[in-house]
């Protein structure tokens, strides 16, 4: 990651990009090959850096709070995403405002050394510190554990499970905690089912071949796995309110956003509130609501993690209906004020009608998206905690594609020849009012089918403490 930071950092060099280009000049010069490679190979470190940082940072966090199984250190780990989430929150504020405000008013070769900076700093942090981290020692891959899994439970598909006592044996190794499979996904557990201890197991007790003899934990591992696919499947489909944030810009751009009569607030900064709310409700949150509740009621009060998801999932769908409900008074007044045909004329009435859902959303962010994060990490093996804290990212990107299939579907099916579509280019020909209460409706149903799958998912290893 900081090669990339200070290889992207050397592109801001004269002779590491072509000259400025004035737009009515035709003699412009393109980047020679070397400039170009110099670029392309900070965008691949950068993007490797990026990958490994944040696949791997939230897990290796949490793996030095410890593995006990009490309400307190339920209360820490959920202080820590909580916190790790607002710091994060925070660093992309400051990236949207200062980091930019350097780069506009100042230069780019400063503007990209401020990261560069930050990352030395923080660099040299991590490695002064490594001495006293806790370090998970690496296991197999449990990608290679997981496709066992399924080959071996398709190889023994012939065996009969009977809910009975049987003269069955399932294999696990040696020191492990789960002896025998559940009884949930019942056809992964033929993958661990010993039929003859003389062919399937060495003489040390090993599995000849673990492609068709694999361990108890390895099963549940899988299951695991599958068990939280729905929920995450929900987040994210809360995700796609998120990712209207072009159409949001849009928005703001045409409506008054002045602050003082001097000081006007770029319609591209809207956004950052989103962020601002989360960093701000992590520090109520934890430093005053919980601590204050748990005074009054004399014992350690926490929201459990799947109420803290369904909230989210409830703010995020009451944050569509507002926007909506402020696109209805903003497209209304363009028309009173004769800009039918104009999308970029500016009217009369103040962005703050966009303020609640960014308000809302930033709330719904700080529940879902955090009690996601904890959520997958404390129902997924150890193994796996890498894997853990990517599918909340997973699912931004999940969503990202939904939506643009969403948008894409409402264009062609609302569009007619003598019919603008909802999604029209000329915002106020369009409506975009409707769309986002098609995505309110769609946000409600979602709501239902998480409350379904949360009852069906049964209580998560944290509910266990908390109901002590």
């Amino acid at each position: 990651m900081l090669q990339g930071m200070v290889l992207l950092w050397l592109t801001t060099f004269p002779e590491a990009r072509p000259p400025p280009c004035v737009q009515s000049s035709y003699n412009c010069k393109s980047a020679t090959t070397l400039q170009l490679l110099l670029l392309y190979t900070a965008f691949c470190f950068l993007a490797i850096g990026a990958g490994g940082i944040r696949s791997s940072s939230l897990a290796f966090g949490a793996d030095q709070l410890g593995t006990s199984n009490s309400l307190k250190h339920a209360r820490i780990r959920e202080s820590f995403f909580s916190w790790y989430y607002g710091i994060v929150a925070a660093s992309v504020f400051l990236g949207m405002t200062f980091v930019v405000y350097i780069q506009d008013n100042v230069g780019w070769m400063v503007g990209f050394g401020v990261p560069v900076v930050l990352m030395i700093l923080s660099s040299l942090s991590f490695f002064v510190a490594s001495p006293s981290y806790v370090k998970s020692k690496p296991r197999a891959s449990w990608i290679t554990g997981l496709a066992q899994v399924v080959v071996g439970s398709i190889r023994n598909r012939r065996i009969k499970l009977s809910s009975q006592a049987t003269d069955k044996v399932d294999y696990h190794t040696k020191g492990s905690m789960l002896l025998v499979p559940s009884e949930k996904l019942r056809f992964l557990n033929k993958a661990c089912i010993i039929r003859n201890p003389q062919e399937d197991l060495t003489p040390d007790g090993k599995a000849s071949n673990p492609w068709s003899l694999c361990t108890v934990d390895q099963v549940e591992d899988l299951k695991a796995l599958i068990k939280v696919i729905p929920i995450w499947s929900a987040g994210m489909l809360k995700s796609v309110n998120v990712s209207q944030s072009s159409f949001l810009i849009l928005q703001a751009s045409t409506m008054n956003r002045h602050i003082t009569s001097k000081f006007e607030v770029p319609a591209a900064s809207f956004p950052s509130i989103v962020v601002l709310v989360i960093t701000t409700w992590v520090v109520l949150y934890d430093r005053i609501i919980i601590p204050l509740v748990s005074k009054v009621k004399g014992k350690i009060v926490c929201l459990n993690l799947k109420q803290r998801m369904g909230i989210g999932i409830l703010l995020s769908t009451i944050s569509m209906a507002a926007l909506a409900i402020a696109e209805s008074f903003r497209r209304e007044t363009a028309i009173k004020e004769g800009f039918p045909e104009d999308p970029h004329a500016q009217l009369h009435i103040s962005a703050m009608w966009l303020l609640p859902y960014f308000v809302l959303s930033g709330l719904a962010e700080a529940f879902n998206a955090i009690g996601q994060n904890e959520f997958f990490y404390t129902e997924l093996p150890k193994s796996m905690s890498s894997v853990a804290s990517t599918l909340q990212g997973l699912g931004l990107s999940a969503a990202s594609l939904v939506s643009s299939f969403i948008v894409s579907a409402v264009r062609d099916f609302t569009k007619g020849e003598a019919q603008e579509s909802w999604v029209s280019s000329n915002i106020n020909k369009g409506h975009y009012d409707y769309y986002y209460w098609l995505l309110t409706i769609l946000s409600f149903v979602n709501f239902i089918y998480y409350l379904v799958c949360s009852l069906s998912y049964g209580p998560c290893r944290e509910e266990k403490w908390f109901n002590r």
